[in-house]
């Protein structure tokens, strides 16, 4: 299997990508491109061989980056020999299965979209983190890619993290539901009451699929309240972001509490593990990326900030993600 990576995406690139795909390659056994300045690239693959060893990597020349400023809509024309744009091209003409990057979102929605591919009967790709919970993880469709959806649309994000989280990460019969500001059906906006509407008599169906469990607040989302939660991307990014904070928030004030005397210091000697699982859990390195589900290929979206950890664990989830054949029960369910 070969995946690609943008070489040149995220702020810590290339050397924490190739510090990533050399890892990668070794660990899950899967042959890693890495896209941009050939000439960098082999320079900075010599000088970090010492310490990362060697890996079953290959490099392509591209030239330049789509930097966050650049018009998105560039990747297809000025910036289609950019690194990611490089990157696309490969798995469009299949000499790549899947590609990851941690560049530019909006280039990276518009790349999925219009150089790979929809998947028939696709309106629009859903960007998808992958979020903890308190007993496990969920997905979230949309996370920002689409600030405006059709009650439809919200129809097909549900549909597609219900199979992406069944096939890749192996729930059975997750449960997806609908972000809303209550529970009651009437709740909510008349873009949650349609798609509302929509969930319900699709899960109703003789040989329905979806296990729709209907409004779930967003208070109760981290509280396991469903596997995938539907919203469109405004309202799915504010909650992203507001959860990472309130992640943040926790980490720091577990860091004060523990540090504050000596006798909270001697107690952070007995709960050491169970910090260390907490932090384990919301680590998003642990993740590695958010799929973007729609596509006719597997797409990954690393964090901009990734490092070596992250990128390794952006290409087992590429790997996983090819593996699954999701894409193929998305076109088979909606086509």
């Amino acid at each position: 299997m070969r995946i690609v990576i943008d070489g040149f995406g995220g702020d810590n690139a290339p050397d924490e990508v190739i510090r990533g795909a050399v890892a990668a390659s070794r660990e899950y056994n899967v042959e890693v491109i890495i896209t941009g300045d050939e000439k960098v690239l082999e320079s900075r693959v010599k000088a970090l061989q010492s310490e990362t060893g060697v890996g079953n990597l290959s490099i392509v020349n591209a030239d330049g980056v789509i930097q966050v400023e650049d018009n998105p809509l560039e990747i297809r024309k000025s910036k289609k020999n950019s690194s990611m744009g490089v990157a696309f091209d490969l798995v469009k003409t299949e000499k790549a299965d899947a590609i990851v990057s941690a560049g530019s979102t909006a280039a990276l929605m518009v790349g999925g979209s219009m150089v790979i591919g929809r998947i028939k009967g696709i309106k629009r790709p859903a960007l998808s983190p992958i979020m903890p919970s308190i007993n496990g993880k969920y997905i979230l469709a949309d996370g920002g890619a689409n600030l405006e959806c059709r009650p439809e649309v919200l129809l097909q994000f549900g549909i597609m993290g219900s199979i992406y989280i069944n096939k890749v990460m192996g729930v059975e019969k997750p449960r997806v539901g609908l972000l809303n500001i209550g529970t009651e059906e009437e709740k909510g906006r008349e873009l949650e009451q349609q798609a509302y509407a929509l969930f319900k008599s699709t899960s109703q169906m003789p040989n329905a699929k979806l296990n729709f469990v209907g409004n779930v607040e967003a208070r109760e989302v981290p509280l396991g309240g469903c596997d995938v939660i539907v919203t469109d991307g405004f309202t799915g990014n504010i909650y992203l972001k507001t959860v990472e904070g309130m992640g943040g928030f926790m980490k720091s004030t577990l860091k004060q509490l523990f540090g504050k005397n000596a006798l909270t210091k001697a107690g952070y000697l007995f709960a050491k593990s169970g910090v260390a699982d907490f932090t384990k859990k919301t680590d998003y390195r642990e993740t590695g990326g958010s799929p973007l589900l729609g596509t006719a290929k597997p797409v990954i979206k690393a964090h901009g900030s990734s490092d070596a950890k992250a990128f390794k664990n952006a290409i087992r989830q590429a790997k996983e993600f090819v593996e699954s054949n999701a894409i193929k029960e998305i076109e088979r369910q909606l086509v």
